[in-house]
């Protein structure tokens, strides 16, 4: 390359056609070190493309533009343009440069947290997933950025869209770690705590060879988020944990371990001693708002243990039991109880008693039908996903050689299907 001018005339002429595309490639690939030695002279050149014809070319300019600080007033700009260039660029043109393009994304989710303004990228980078993405079943890198953004501009509702579709393929461990995180975050967020809970124990036992911060952190929300819903804690991590993670976890997260064992009893004042007892672990964790929630949770779990003991109890014997301070308290709790369908009971307002009904639902209305089809359907999918991935696994010489060295830690059954061909 002769100069800049010379590359921009490049891009213009072989950005029509596929093959012209794939030799631009080239191109740009042999002057990406003289792109980012000349990053400061760059950014006028961008006018002379446009974004949606030459978007090879434009991101490859973009992201040397972008590689060096970037101060609050050039931010600002960046953050346009980037937005601008995620919005109109070919998905094609860039799946061919995907690393560069993640760059970029990334630097622009670097850029609005400089300027305090994350809410400006929620919908950029949502785009740019999109278009990364050969397929909704896949994790790109771009996705805990997005998540993120989402949990800083509080735009939950945003994030779950995405946290809906199921995710098949991983490139990164990192990214699924951090997209779990992440999402079981905005999920708390949203008190969708059994999503949240899913998302989290994802995190807790995933493959890893050494513990890491992420399950960490994941480990201590798992705990918080599963007493809200069930009411109690598993002393054991599942059998398909890590090694790693069922021997280190719990020792880093005791004061949580705790707090899940105290719940479990029911003693509100046993409760709130041991939260004001570590306060300030859980402030510094980040996590005391949700414990807080916890706290004010046991008073629901308590009244639910009251439904499988009683058809009716008044008000009063309510506020009594549970510990509440009066029976209109105990009014408004069970009434939001019942409106959120933790509970079937009903008020007599005259003399103040609660009697407690059965589960109303009879599972025959088309929209339940409608449901279960749909979640037989998913299963469905997902086995045949499963036994697809698995005829893969029994047929990949790596995982027959590490297999055949470490059979005596296996049955003799586990190997009959293994093809023939295949010398173990």
């Amino acid at each position: 390359m002769n100069s800049v001018e010379g590359l921009v005339t490049q891009i213009q002429g072989l950005s029509s056609t596929a093959s012209d595309v794939l030799s631009l490639q080239n191109v740009l690939k042999q002057a990406d070190d003289s792109l980012h030695a000349e990053s400061i002279r760059l950014l006028p050149f961008l006018d002379q493309l446009d974004p949606s014809k030459h978007s090879l070319g434009y991101l490859y300019f973009l992201e040397a533009c972008t590689a060096g600080p970037v101060t609050t007033e050039s931010a600002r700009s960046f953050v346009l343009i980037i937005a601008r260039f995620i919005s109109s660029c070919d998905a094609e043109q860039i799946r061919l440069a995907p690393d560069k393009f993640i760059s970029v994304c990334k630097r622009l989710k670097d850029q609005v947290l400089l300027l305090a303004e994350p809410l400006r990228a929620v919908a950029p980078m949502l785009t740019a997933i999109r278009k990364l993405q050969p397929s909704t079943e896949n994790l790109t890198s771009l996705h805990p950025e997005f998540l993120l953004l989402c949990l800083l501009a509080k735009c939950y509702k945003t994030g779950l869209s995405i946290l809906e579709e199921d995710i098949f393929e991983v490139d990164q461990p990192r990214d699924l770690y951090l997209y779990c995180y992440y999402g079981g975050m905005i999920c708390i967020g949203k008190k969708c705590f059994r999503k949240a809970l899913e998302l989290l124990h994802n995190v807790v036992t995933a493959p890893m060879s050494t513990i890491n911060a992420i399950a960490v952190e994941a480990y201590k929300k798992y705990i918080l988020v599963s007493v809200i819903p069930h009411g109690l804690l598993s002393t054991s991590l599942l059998k398909y944990a890590p090694t790693v993670a069922q021997r280190t976890l719990k020792n880093l997260c005791l004061p949580y371990i705790e707090l899940a064992n105290i719940y479990s009893n029911g003693k509100i004042a046993d409760l709130e001693t041991h939260v004001q007892a570590h306060m300030e672990k859980f402030g510094s964790d980040n996590n005391l708002g949700l414990v807080k929630q916890v706290v004010s949770s046991i008073y629901k779990r308590n009244i639910q243990r009251l439904t499988q003991t009683y058809l009716t109890l008044s008000l009063q014997d309510i506020a009594n039991t549970v510990q509440l301070n009066s029976p209109k308290e105990a009014e408004m709790h069970v009434l939001q109880m019942i409106q959120d369908g933790e509970i079937y009971a009903t008020i007599n307002q005259k003399d103040g008693m609660v009697t407690f009904l059965e589960d109303p639902e009879q599972y025959k209305t088309c929209e339940m039908i409608e449901h279960i089809d749909s979640s037989i359907q998913r299963l469905m999918t997902l086995s045949k996903k499963l036994t697809v991935l698995d005829e893969l696994m029994s047929c990949d010489p790596m995982y027959l050689g590490k297999a055949g060295r470490e059979r005596q830690r296996f049955d003799f059954d586990d190997f009959d299907s293994v093809p023939q061909r295949f010398n173990i």
